[in-house]
């Protein structure tokens, strides 16, 4: 399925990413409306520089820039041997008595020693200094294992003096990004939070690091935008960026974005761009959501945050006319964690939740981060939409489990197409799809759950709204605006009923293998 900024894209598990223009209206009768003027009008607000405002970063850099640390990694990490026979496999079949040989063990001439080769790999990234006595804040994913899981074998933390210190992992959060070192030390440069709450759009910014490992760097520029969302896999808490056109490279990562108070109001983490330079589009973790987690970390304790139990989709233009209501004012529940927080309260699958503990939903105050930034254990009411008609429950907050763990709710990801294995009898098409009732070989050709119910899709018209949402031959529909289906005739029936209530687009849950639910809106219009 896909979204409209990314095009076709990977099934996802489960933030919709908003650009709100404003103007001021204008009468060529009358000249200005009312009382409004020109937002650059003359007198109206301070537009040049504020006073005081520095010809040169130089003095603040030099203050900062101390308390700034390169961060070097390394790691044993596995690899094959690249003298391996591509043909072994393919003789054995032939002939199973050959023995196995030991590729990817280390050692030389063939040991059969049991221990596979490694080679060592590294990585190199920024940090910055919140005590004296040597606290480091950074990125995890500078420190996490290659691999994806544990972490790297060493850490070398190197001041701007030269200095070298080893350091400890003190804890981490894959969540957030965000890691804790120590390294031993006394009276070191260190610098203190800012409130990013107060940032605006337009006001400069420094960012320090060691991109490339060419040394400590000073870049600046303005804060671009708020709250921007990279993620293409639904709405998370925290996918709310500061995005600066300060220059952030590779080895930037982990470093301090600073405000012209010399305050740390973001940690550079991310950049967008199509060949993995800065082109402009730096993005940093916003000191507002950091400092909790660190401050956890600092005392030995997990961060805590409010956990609902759902995955979520944003209303997009899409989802929105299919369940008649104005796009970006909600997101769509499209799945329910059995006995977890939201399931226990009633909440299910096909709500749209339009209000957080009476804070409205919106692109950029997402269900997940309202629900994040809410007391685990509070009973807080959410508004939702339920077949059209308003209401509200109340859900007790559970802790958010560990990444690990959500994946294993979740469920992995099999990558399997899942092409049926037989063409079932009385296929039938809407949509641009062929259709046909779901069997249980069916469902084991395409690798579907057991006690799986929908409609199977056979076929796909290339032309079809359908196709260019991305759905798929194996795919399985489960409902269509919401009503269970598990016949094509349902299917078709439902089409028809959408079409006379004159919706231009019906919503269908589909799932493919073994990947949570996802809902995608199809056209109807003209159909």
């Amino acid at each position: 399925m896909r979204s409209k900024e990314s095009g076709k894209v990977r099934y996802a598990y489960g933030v919709a990413m908003a650009l709100l223009i404003g103007g001021s209206a204008f009468s060529l009768a009358t000249g200005q409306a009312g009382a409004q003027v020109p937002q650059n009008a003359p007198g109206t607000s301070a537009l040049a520089p504020r006073p005081g405002a520095p010809m040169s970063f130089a003095d603040l850099v030099a203050k900062l820039q101390p308390a700034v640390v390169n961060i070097s990694t390394k790691q044993r990490v596995p690899v094959k041997s690249q003298s391996a026979d591509p043909f072994e496999q393919f003789f054995r079949q032939f002939d199973p008595s050959q023995p196995q040989s030991d590729q990817g063990n280390s050692g030389s001439g063939g040991s059969s020693s049991g221990q596979g080769a490694t080679r060592e790999a590294g990585s190199l990234g920024s940090g910055f200094l919140i005590s004296p006595d040597g606290y480091i804040v950074t990125n995890n994913h500078l420190i996490q294992g290659l691999t994806g899981t544990g972490t790297v074998d060493s850490v070398t933390v190197t001041m701007t003096d030269g200095r070298e210190f080893p350091a400890r992992i003190i804890g981490r959060d894959e969540t957030s990004d965000l890691a804790l070192l120590k390294v031993d030390g006394h009276n070191l440069p260190f610098v203190q939070w800012g409130d990013s709450t107060k940032a605006r759009v337009g006001d400069w910014v420094i960012c320090i690091g060691d991109p490339y490992a060419v040394g400590s760097t000073v870049t600046a520029g303005i804060i671009s935008a708020l709250h921007r969302s990279i993620s293409d896999s639904g709405p998370a808490a925290y996918d709310r960026y500061i995005q600066t056109d300060a220059a952030i490279n590779m080895g930037n990562s982990g470093g301090p974005m600073f405000d012209l108070n010399g305050d740390v109001i973001g940690i550079n983490s991310a950049l967008i761009s199509p060949n993995g330079a800065s082109v402009g589009i730096g993005l940093a973790i916003p000191a507002e959501l950091a400092r909790p987690v660190i401050d956890a970390l600092m005392h030995g304790q997990r961060p805590q945050r409010g956990y609902l139990g759902v995955g979520l989709q944003p209303v997009d233009e899409d989802i929105a006319p299919a369940i008649g209501i104005p796009k970006n004012s909600g997101e769509l529940v499209r799945t329910v964690v059995p006995n977890g927080p939201a399931a226990q309260a009633g909440l299910q699958q096909g709500d749209v939740i339009v209000k957080v503990n009476g804070q409205q939903v919106t692109p950029d105050q997402t269900v997940s981060y309202l629900v994040a930034n809410s007391k685990v254990g509070s009973r807080i009411p959410i508004e939702i939409i339920r077949n059209g008609k308003h209401g509200t429950v109340y859900v007790t907050l559970a802790d958010r489990p560990t990444e690990e763990a959500l994946n294993k709710i979740a469920g992995a990801d099999t990558g399997t197409q899942g092409a049926p294995g037989a063409t079932a009898p009385a296929v039938q098409k809407a949509l641009g799809l062929s259709l046909a009732p779901l069997t249980p070989e069916i469902a084991r050709g395409a690798n579907l759950p057991a006690g799986s119910r929908g409609v199977i899709i056979t076929g796909v018209d290339p032309n079809s709204d359908a196709a260019e949402q991305g759905l798929q031959r194996g795919d399985l529909i489960m409902s269509v605006n919401n009503q269970p289906v598990t016949s094509p005739a349902q299917l078709i029936a439902g089409v028809e009923a959408a079409r006379k209530a004159g919706r231009t687009s019906v919503l269908l849950l589909v799932k493919r293998a073994n990947n949570p639910e996802l809902y995608v809106a199809v056209s109807i219009a003209g159909k």
